[in-house]
């Protein structure tokens, strides 16, 4: 049987589902726990690694190492077709083919690639700056001539909806699928009419961030379907309840001297045991002792 590449899984369940469900997973493990839960796709964002591995604020602090090492280890654990965020490719052309050509290699699905100048800010605060569309269509050719497998799929987001305004967003939009973008994340959209017309204007998948606390309300799928939005990205959800669960847990044993109070809301050992398939690990290394001691013996 033919073995289907990351980006023909992620494009595949693009197909099946209508809006896709993507689950932020800011590290291997979470990966594991979204497959688990029935995802059909992952994501790395690119603030997760920022503020998750390198405790730094998304602010274009982060470079191709930093995601690479992360996006490497999610991949080795989890068979889920994986997007990665890589914000604004990180330099110049051959920074951007030499990102594609990596993550490529760590077997990611696709990524996307943002409008915005390098010294970025987070998608859904003020002060963002856009480079011009042209510039823009020159990082997303250099992308799509990198990729060496045309399935890997190379996603163009724009910021200028909170920027420069819908209609810009839209040209803006049309312009990167001309170049080659097969899909499209339009940022900061804040109306369910707003992603109609989007959605609208494009022949390509249109993916909606569902980040909290942003400028986005919280639309449901029934909701986003009905607009034609293809994806649904929940991009830090599980590490913010991850970092509010952290938060009370080390004020608890803090305060209290002992973490029984909070016994009943942790991951149990046998849980976490189920998730890594520790067990059967752990016998096949006894069995491998046991085959060294009979020759030794």
């Amino acid at each position: 049987m033919v073995e289907l590449s990351p980006g023909r899984q992620f494009r595949d369940a693009l197909s099946s589902e209508r809006p896709l469900q993507i689950a932020g997973a800011i590290n291997a493990y979470s990966a594991m726990q979204a497959e688990r839960a029935g995802f059909k796709a992952i994501y790395l964002s690119g603030a997760g690694v920022a503020n998750a591995s390198c405790g730094l604020p998304d602010l274009g602090a982060t470079n191709l190492n930093d995601v690479l090492q992360d996006a490497s280890r999610i991949t080795a654990a989890c068979a889920l077709p994986l997007l990665v965020d890589i914000d604004t490719g990180w330099g110049s052309e051959l920074c951007i083919q030499r990102a594609i050509r990596e993550l490529e290699r760590a077997g990611v699905a696709g990524v996307h690639l943002e409008d915005q100048i390098s010294a970025k800010r987070c998608g859904h605060r003020p002060g963002k700056q856009l480079v011009d569309t042209q510039e823009m269509q020159a990082r997303l050719r250099a992308a799509v001539a990198a990729r060496r497998n045309s399935e890997f799929v190379i996603m163009a987001r724009t910021d200028a909806v909170s920027v420069e305004g819908l209609e810009s967003a839209i040209e803006r939009a049309q312009a990167y699928a001309a170049v080659g973008a097969d899909m499209i994340f339009a940022e900061a959209i804040e109306t369910l009419e707003d992603f109609r017309r989007v959605c609208r204007s494009l022949d390509a998948p249109v993916l909606a961030n569902m980040t909290e606390f942003g400028r986005t309300p919280a639309f449901n799928l029934d909701e986003l379907r009905s607009v034609g939005v293809r994806m649904a990205l929940y991009p830090l959800t599980a590490f913010r309840a991850m970092n509010a669960a952290a938060k009370l847990t080390y004020e608890t044993i803090r305060q209290q001297g002992t973490q029984a109070a909070i016994l009943d809301t942790l991951q149990t050992r046998e849980q976490l045991y189920e998730v890594l398939d520790y067990h059967a690990a752990e016998q096949r290394m006894d069995e491998r002792l046991d085959k060294q001691g009979e020759r030794h013996g």
